[in-house]
């Protein structure tokens, strides 16, 4: 008689399925499991839910434009540490570790290219580079846009994504804001159109100025926008902050903001609003 114990096959180690980093995304709003090229070819919108995701700049530059139409300028400008920051640690390595994983050399991307039938001067944000903190390089690659386009007597649009001015460059850094506000008060002057764009999250320097001074400022759903933040202001107000405080459409139904629209809806609105401002804006202004 046959041993049923000693009969039994030796037990093959089972092996391990190994998913490929990066496959899949998982939606931060509703919890869904996205597969990650899906996600990219839906603009880096969430199929269930409708959560926008962060967007790279070449991205959204692509989703803007017409093909092929872009013409970046600037684009070797690269920020220094002028002010030999260490802190926890160097700035220099900061700057070298983000140009290494973001594939950029800063945190905005300027150029001109075709949106229906009106050359538009664009500066696009990247939160992947240094939280698309706005250091000098930033700040010049912006004013250099605007004042391009002011020349050409075309529209700019910045779309804005950040966490504020680059503590790294100090009071450098917060020139910036000077900058380029006066860049686009002497646009407004020549009577041409700046749209302005929010996008999540936008806070600080970057909203305290030009982020704030569009002719008309549009912001895609649910995104966050603010000087100080939620939690900051809560604890110096000690009091509980309203529900969708700091959303786009809470500041819409406050007035702050002109417009909310969808990622996908963003190009035909902008090319509506700049072909109802820009021809109003065409004539020579005297001493302009």
């Amino acid at each position: 008689m046959v041993d049923a114990k000693k009969s039994k096959l030796p037990k093959t180690p089972a092996k391990r399925v190994e998913i490929p980093e990066g496959l899949w995304t998982k939606c931060k709003s509703c919890g869904e499991a996205i597969y990650t090229r899906e996600l990219d070819q839906n603009l880096r919108i969430c199929l269930k839910c409708g959560f926008h995701f962060p967007l790279g700049a070449w991205q959204r530059i692509a989703s803007l434009v017409e093909q092929g139409s872009f013409q970046e300028i600037d684009s070797e400008m690269i920020s220094v540490d002028a002010l030999k920051f260490t802190g926890v640690s160097a700035y220099s390595d900061k700057l070298k570790q983000n140009r290494e994983e973001t594939g950029l050399k800063d945190a905005v991307i300027t150029g001109f290219g075709q949106m229906g039938t009106h050359r538009v001067g664009l500066a696009v944000m990247d939160f992947r580079f240094l939280g698309a903190s706005m250091g000098s390089v930033v700040g010049e690659k912006i004013t250099r846009v605007i004042e391009q386009s002011t020349k050409e007597r075309i529209a700019c649009i910045v779309v804005s994504a950040s966490g504020g001015a680059r503590m790294y460059e100090g009071m450098l850094s917060l020139m910036q804001m000077a900058k380029t506000s006066a860049a686009l008060t002497r646009h407004a002057q020549a009577r041409l159109p700046y749209v302005s764009v929010l996008t999540n999250p936008t806070y600080a320097g970057v909203m305290a100025s030009f982020a704030s001074l569009g002719d008309v400022i549009v912001a895609e759903p649910s995104a966050l926008i603010g000087f100080a933040g939620p939690r900051v202001i809560k604890d110096t107000t000690q009091s509980e902050l309203p529900r969708g405080f700091q959303t786009s459409e809470f500041l819409l139904e406050r007035g702050l903001i002109d417009l909310v629209v969808h990622r996908k809806q963003l190009k035909t609105t902008l090319t509506k609003v700049i072909d109802y401002l820009l021809p109003a804006a065409q004539p020579a202004v005297a001493g302009a």
